[in-house]
C-alpha cells in the first residue's frame, strides 16, 4: 500500500500568466531567496507573453516563511511534488536548493514532468565554499548561532555586486527575513543529503526525466569534470552553459532563462 501523498499547507506562492493557461510551470526558490527571485524571469519575454501559468514558490522555511517539520531533502521533494501535482504543474524550475530539491523530485519518484535545473550542486565539493565553512562552523557547541547571525548580516552586503541596481533593495531585504535558527538547520540537512549521495549525477541520470541543467559561465557553484561527462553521457539530459551569468542566472540572463522555460513548458 502507497503511503499518502506529503502535505503542507504554508507555501508562499506568487502566480502570473493566463488563469486558464493549459501548461502549468513550478518555479521553486533557492536557498534563502523568495519567490521575488524569480519577477525578472516571470516578466521576460518569450516567457511573459507564453499561454503559461507561472507558480513561483518560496522554499518553505526560508525568507522567513513557515517551516516544515521535517527539513530534510527528501521531504522538501515530497512536499513539492505534492503541490505540483495539486496544481496541476506539467514542469518544474528550481534554482540552487530549489533546482536540487526539483532534482529529487524527480529521482524519488515525485514528479515525472521536465526539470529545468538552474545553478545546481551535484556534489558537496562543487557547493560555494563560504556554505560549506558556515556549515562546518554552525555544527560548533556555542559558535554556530553566531556564524549564521553574522553570515546573514553580511551576505546582503556581499550580493550587491551580483544584482541588478534597480532590484537590490528589494532583494536583499528578502535576504534579510531568513531566521538564523532555522537557516543554521536547513543546511546541514542539505550537505548531509549530499554526502549521501556523493554525487547526484547518475541519481539525475536514472530517473529518465527530461532535464535541462542551466549553468551561468562564472558560477560560484562548481561542475567538476567528470560530473559534466556524465551528464553530457546522459540521455535525456541537456547541459545549458549560459555566457555572462553567475550564480543567479536567471536575474542576470533572464531573456535567456525564459526562451528555455517557455521552450520546454510548450514543447
Amino acid at each position: 500500500m502507497s503511503s499518502a501523498p506529503a502535505q503542507f499547507d504554508a507555501w508562499e506562492i506568487e502566480e502570473s500568466g493566463p488563469a486558464d493557461a493549459a501548461t502549468r510551470v513550478l518555479l521553486l526558490a533557492g536557498a534563502l531567496c523568495s519567490a521575488a527571485f524569480y519577477d525578472d524571469l516571470v516578466a521576460a519575454s518569450p516567457l511573459a507573453s507564453a499561454p503559461v501559468r507561472l507558480l513561483a514558490a518560496t522554499l518553505p522555511g526560508h525568507a522567513g516563511t513557515t517551516a516544515p517539520a521535517d527539513l530534510s531533502m527528501e521531504n522538501y521533494a515530497a512536499l513539492a511534488g505534492t503541490l505540483a501535482a495539486e496544481r496541476g504543474c506539467d514542469v518544474v524550475v528550481g534554482h540552487s536548493l530549489g533546482a536540487n530539491i526539483a532534482l529529487e523530485m524527480a529521482a524519488g519518484g515525485h514528479f515525472a514532468g521536465p526539470v529545468v535545473l538552474l545553478s545546481p550542486a551535484f556534489s558537496a565539493s562543487d557547493e560555494d565554499k563560504a556554505l560549506a565553512v558556515a556549515d562546518t562552523l554552525g555544527r560548533v557547541p556555542g559558535v554556530g548561532a553566531l556564524t549564521w547571525s553574522g553570515l546573514l548580516k553580511l551576505t546582503p552586503r556581499a550580493m550587491v555586486g551580483h544584482l541588478p541596481e534597480e532590484r537590490r533593495e528589494a532583494l536583499t531585504a528578502e535576504f534579510e527575513r531568513n531566521d538564523p535558527a532555522f537557516c543554521r538547520k536547513a543546511v546541514r540537512h542539505y550537505f548531509a543529503y549530499l554526502d549521501r549521495h556523493g554525487s547526484l549525477v547518475d541519481r539525475l541520470r536514472d530517473s529518465g526525466v527530461p532535464a535541462w541543467v542551466v549553468r551561468g559561465d562564472h558560477d560560484d557553484v562548481a561542475l567538476a569534470p567528470e560530473e559534466r561527462a556524465g551528464l553530457e553521457a546522459a540521455p535525456a539530459v541537456s547541459l545549458v552553459d549560459v555566457p555572462d551569468a553567475g550564480h543567479l542566472v536567471m536575474i542576470d540572463r533572464p531573456e535567456v532563462v525564459a526562451e528555455l522555460v517557455a521552450r520546454v513548458a510548450l514543447g
